[in-house]
């Protein structure tokens, strides 16, 4: 359900205009006289991707049931009980009253989460008087200006860290479900050998011929945590200028349609022969398809300088593979099952990650600690002023990056944000996406 968010406090603190500036458009009316808004008024808007509710309400009052005030009171008091979240307006310019800390008693009694907002702190002297609100015993006021819109991007990301996290647009991770792995390589690379290896049986027709496998053939067994596993070995992927056989256009046809359906890829590599061009490619395939990967460095058992091998290998990935860095390297030899134990872990930790959701509060603790660390630059002449993130979903893990300008974000910087996503969440091997979205101000046309 959309979650529900009251705007409470006593008249003439401002929340119509905080209801206006949050739905992003006038629909309640304005004036500095007291009472203007008796019923209350509900709109949905989306904040940073998340669609939510607002509801103004009728100034709280002190007044007998039976009167104007006491019925705006009542249908307030009933928004509240409602409520997912209360924002609970003081007038910061005007000081803490008695009716504020009436109300804000009467708040803390109730279930109901609730978020202080001191609002009219514009000026030089804004913030200073926002701290008065402290001694309400509501936790930190927020100080914001609805007027003039400032704090109020900060105050949307604390309400979004503030509400239950939405259920997944994608199917949430289930343990009775099976993991869908597709294993990827060039022909001859051990794909077949690979999963027969993992099974415990001869599934898969072998041998020194490349070519052998000639469709996507899906395999489902359970793996040493128990865990179902929907298991899809695929024809070996050329390069397009090489496949001339109608038969092996739709062998990889197949094998690129598994790919899309899988959560997580096993690049399978010859280890005598290394990364090559064709590998890379099908990485990057994995990787442009957003899928978590793991490369299954196959016939170990062959290699002679294994830290040349090793150091050759990381070094291409550095190059060529900055969407999935640091992804997972399991040397193995399918042939003989020697290592073959490790691969299985190492895809369960890489699914893990693929699907890690980060709450926003701390997405946006992550995200000033990386502003003050290196701002975002100028162009044109005008720095890029970025307000908030969030993610909006994983599989894989999404951040979308608000603020002004947030559209023009060069190259460079995006790739430190991703960089330093990465580093802070621990998310070795899965891509991550970045986007961004410039800011409006709902009453530029006005």
């Amino acid at each position: 359900m959309t979650p529900r968010i009251a705007i409470v406090g006593r008249p003439n603190v401002g929340k119509s205009t905080l209801f206006n500036r949050l739905v992003g458009r006038r629909l309640a009316i304005v004036d500095d006289r007291p009472g203007v808004t008796r019923d209350r008024k509900e709109a949905e808007a989306r904040l940073a991707g998340r669609r939510v509710l607002f509801v103004d309400t009728a100034g709280l009052e002190e007044a007998p049931p039976d009167t104007i005030p006491g019925r705006m009171r009542a249908s307030s008091e009933a928004a509240i009980r409602e409520a997912d979240l209360v924002l609970f307006v003081v007038d910061a310019r005007a000081g803490i009253t008695p009716a504020d800390r009436a109300f804000a008693d009467m708040l803390r009694r109730l279930p109901v989460p609730v978020l202080l907002v001191a609002n009219k702190t514009e000026g030089r002297e804004g913030a200073a008087a926002a701290l008065e609100a402290w001694e309400l015993g509501l936790g930190e006021p927020h100080a914001v200006s609805a007027e003039h819109g400032e704090g109020v991007s900060a105050l949307i990301a604390e309400i979004l860290s503030r509400l239950p996290e939405p259920p997944e647009a994608e199917e949430a991770p289930d343990p009775e479900r099976p993991l869908r792995l597709a294993i990827i390589g060039r022909p001859n690379a051990g794909k077949s050998t690979l999963l027969n290896a993992l099974v415990g049986e001869e599934r898969m027709i072998t041998g020194p011929e490349p070519g052998l496998t000639r469709d996507a053939v899906a395999v489902e067994w359970r793996d040493s945590t128990g865990g179902r596993v929907r298991l899809v070995d695929t024809a070996g992927l050329r390069k397009k200028a090489r496949i001339e056989d109608a038969l092996e256009r739709m062998s990889t046809a197949a094998s690129i349609a598994a790919l899309k359906e899988c959560e997580v890829a096993v690049l399978v590599l010859d280890a005598t022969l290394g990364m090559e061009e064709q590998d890379l490619r099908l990485a990057r395939l994995a990787e442009r398809e957003g899928r978590a990967m793991v490369i299954a460095l196959n016939k170990w058992d062959a290699v002679e300088d294994r830290e040349r091998a090793r150091r050759q290998l990381s070094d291409v990935l550095e190059a060529s593979l900055a969407q999935s860095k640091g992804v997972s390297v399991v040397p193995l030899s399918a042939l003989t099952g020697r290592g073959v134990e490790k691969l299985m872990p190492a895809v369960r930790a890489a699914y893990e990650r693929w699907n890690r959701r980060i709450p926003t509060g701390e997405l946006n603790r992550w995200f000033e600690r990386v502003q003050a660390r290196h701002q975002p630059p100028v162009v044109d002449g005008k720095r890029i002023k970025l307000r908030y993130a969030t993610m909006p979903k994983a599989r894989p893990p999404t951040i979308v990056i608000f603020g002004t300008r947030a559209e023009l974000l060069p190259e460079d910087w995006r790739r430190y944000a991703v960089n330093a996503f990465r580093e802070a969440f621990d998310m070795p091997g899965v891509p991550i996406r970045l986007q961004t979205r410039g800011t409006d101000n709902p009453y530029a046309e006005s």
